[in-house]
């Protein structure tokens, strides 16, 4: 049984880029690097232990709406991000123009 998304918080962390949700003694996070104008998705983790809970997408989904609550396009090298925005082709509009998903 999968445990709702809702009970866990995402945090974000600028001074260590990333948004982050912590669990106990782990955290899963989505990574990022600040560009000028845009923002470098690079890496989404989360434990072993958590997998399957939804936190991966409760990641990509603030990430993305950070983006667009601050008027930054994205792109999208962590593979998760990418995948996530076909699936949700609302986000589609973030991506860095010229650069695929």
């Amino acid at each position: 049984m999968s445990a709702s998304t809702d009970q866990f918080t995402v945090v974000h962390q600028p001074e260590k880029k990333r948004f982050a949700i912590p669990l106990n003694d782990e955290t899963a996070v989505l990574e990022y690097i600040p560009a000028k104008k845009f923002i470098v998705f690079t890496h989404t983790e989360v434990p072993v232990s958590h997998e399957g809970k939804g936190l991966a997408s409760r990641l990509a989904k603030t990430g993305l709406e950070y983006a667009k609550e601050t008027n930054q396009p994205v792109m999208p090298l962590c593979p998760y991000v990418a995948m996530y925005i076909r699936r949700h082709p609302e986000y589609k509009s973030l991506v860095l123009p010229g650069f695929s998903v």
